[in-house]
């Protein structure tokens, strides 16, 4: 897969505490993915773009047996995660991209958070999606949460997320990165989305969480 931007060093370490802080209910997004998901009886989940294993955690803290593989690009997350697991013994990390996963055995459900408005190009991105379909059981649930609109969209609810963010935070810093957010990342609208996903072999997503920019969607490989 192109064009995949690689987390390291410090940016790498410090990433959790950036999405902690910016991006409202969190936690309670993260929290409840293992509720979302547990419907599917193959407890066997893909987890793209998994960092140093945030969602991972709530898997492995929950009472069902999950089987957990975690992919990333980043040698420095997934070293962070390797780390993090090294006693979990329901967990394989994997450094590297989905077309890295040799395994023949599909996957009863995934999830591909804050990653596709990373990935440049609308054809990058169907191409991910379809790699992930490629892995994934029949009706095997999938969920996404991502940077989601229109130009003006974001641009409107980024004045709301400024509002919502910490007061103590430095406001340069928030200037700056409200720049980049707007201007520097790869984001599609719903329509554009919605389109990629059903044309990877999904069904048409819905969409279950919204705070600002960010919108969490759940599909089904057909």
């Amino acid at each position: 897969m192109k064009s995949v931007e690689i987390f390291e060093n410090q940016r790498a370490s410090n990433y959790n505490t950036f999405v902690e802080t910016w991006i409202p209910n969190y936690h309670y997004f993260m929290n409840n993915l293992p509720n979302i998901l547990n419907d599917t009886e193959n407890k066997n989940l893909l987890v793209v773009g998994c960092g140093t294993g945030a969602e991972i955690e709530r898997f492995t803290n929950t009472s069902t047996s999950w089987k957990v593989t975690g992919i990333d690009p980043s040698p420095e997350m997934i070293s962070q995660a390797i780390e993090k697991f090294k006693n979990v013994g329901n967990v394989q990390l994997i450094e590297g991209t989905i077309d890295d996963i040799n395994s023949a055995e599909k996957f009863g459900a995934a999830t591909l958070l804050l990653v596709l408005h990373f990935i440049e190009g609308i054809e990058a991105k169907f191409d991910l999606l379809k790699s992930i379909s490629a892995k994934l059981e029949s009706n095997a649930p999938f969920v996404l949460l991502d940077i989601t609109g229109t130009k003006q969209q974001i641009k409107e609810n980024l004045k709301i997320l400024s509002h919502l963010l910490p007061t103590n935070l430095d406001k340069e810093d928030v200037k700056n990165r409200l720049y980049r957010i707007e201007n520097k990342l790869h984001a599609i609208s719903e329509d554009q989305l919605k389109e990629i996903i059903v044309k990877a072999g999904f069904e048409t997503p819905t969409r279950f969480f919204q705070n600002s920019i960010y919108m969490g969607w759940i599909t089904r490989k057909r």
